[in-house]
């Protein structure tokens, strides 16, 4: 194989589409490192395990020698981008943009290089760019254009609102590729339109286009909707290392391996060495640890990884779950369901009645070991707990 085809199959794992796959061979095939974008808005101070799946790619263009711009968005930050949601964004303050940035820098730096990452703020040239250039900016496109985009036109058709200022927002993030002249730009599937804008851009200015490259969004520990810290089914990478290992072990052993491909800097044939082993007869459980064990020290250190395990193998241990603890999908309409509510739909008890009774008894627990006491306690949904009542019925329930 040749050097650029060892570089492009390192590329293309864990990458969902690339627009134009024969760009980048192209551009891989000239040997000279490549300007790589992926623009994070600073919208909260956490990330979390589904916004790594990104940066980890960044990585593998690191170690290719490549040069990677971590790009914060900060003016579009305070345009809030809508992608995915069905309503308007809430714009940021400065000062929030600002603070949430600099705990960014901080965390990207334990996946990135430091020495080889140039961080860069897209109100640097937005700033100078003033009120005539952006609407010459906004001349660039139509109405019609912007309602290509799914999420606006899914709300244009249900007469639901749209704010002027959120279809600037596409054409920001393409003008950001312009300024930095970027040879690939880096996002996930629900970029796509956003991502495209940047090609368009740059072919009216006279750039080569950038190479489009998305990769997929990680599901959270429901493994039903996408990571996010609102549905309470994510990892941050600031978790304590015993919370981090926690979540990571409660997740099924079917998600599992959709984390490995995903997360874990294992070499594909290692990956595959695993699931043979689990094929063969292995717990799949200590697979699994394996996993938390890697995440964990990326994040932390080895030793925290090693205290975690040891941590989880004592309670795990304590408390004697079982091995074969059902996996259970409750729906929900709201955002929350009673507990009563949802030990009875998970069939973990004949009526409501019967679970505030035995919550009461104090026969009813958390993870085999958080006695659960208020009977009237709200389940958010997304959530994945294992409950248990009394001394026989389990189930690992998730809130969809």
């Amino acid at each position: 194989m040749a050097d650029w085809e060892l570089a492009l199959a390192e590329l293309k794992r864990g990458c969902e589409e690339i627009l134009l796959e024969e760009e980048l061979i192209a551009k891989l095939k000239e040997g000279k490192p490549l300007k790589i974008k992926a623009g994070f808005d600073p919208t909260a101070p956490d990330l979390h395990l589904g916004h790594t799946v990104l940066i980890n790619k960044l990585r593998a263009f690191q170690q290719l020698g490549h040069e990677v711009i971590f790009l914060i968005g900060d003016f579009t930050g305070m345009i809030g981008d809508p992608s995915g949601k069905n309503v308007t964004r809430k714009p940021l303050s400065r000062e929030d943009v600002l603070a949430n940035a600099e705990t960014y820098k901080e965390q990207v730096f334990k996946i990135l290089d430091p020495a080889k990452t140039r961080v860069a703020f897209n109100s640097e040239w937005m700033g100078e760019l003033g009120a005539a250039g952006m609407i010459k900016l906004a001349s660039r496109q139509t109405v019609a254009r912007m309602l290509e985009r799914d999420d606006f036109k899914k709300r244009f058709a249900n007469n639901q609102s749209i704010a002027i200022h959120e279809f600037l927002y596409p054409l920001v993030q393409g003008w950001d590729s312009v300024a930095l002249q970027a040879d690939v730009e880096m996002g996930g599937t629900d970029q796509r339109f956003n991502l495209l804008m940047g090609r368009e851009l740059q072919k009216d200015e006279g750039q080569r286009p950038q190479t489009v490259m998305m990769v997929p969004l990680l599901e959270g520990l429901d493994g039903v909707q996408k990571m996010s810290k609102s549905l309470g089914n994510y990892v941050g990478i600031t978790d304590a290392p015993n919370d981090m290992f926690g979540k990571i072990m409660s997740v099924s052993d079917e998600l599992m391996w959709r984390y490995y491909d995903l997360l874990s800097f294992k070499p594909v044939e290692q990956i595959t060495a695993l699931k043979q082993q689990v094929a063969d007869g292995a717990n799949p459980r200590d697979i699994k640890i394996i996993l938390a064990k890697e995440i964990i020290a990326r994040f932390h250190d080895e030793a925290a990884a090693e205290a975690a395990h040891l941590d989880f193998t004592q309670r795990f241990s304590k408390n004697a779950l079982p091995e074969d603890i059902p996996d259970v999908r409750v729906s929900c309409d709201a955002d929350a369901m009673p507990i009563a509510n949802l030990l009875k739909e998970a069939g973990l008890v004949d009526s409501t009645s019967e679970a505030i009774r035995m919550i009461k008894q104090g026969a009813v627990k958390l993870n085999g070991e958080t006695r659960i006491e208020d009977a009237k306690l709200e389940v958010v949904k997304g959530s994945t707990e294992i409950y248990q009542v009394g001394k026989r019925k389990f189930a690992r329930i998730t809130l969809i």
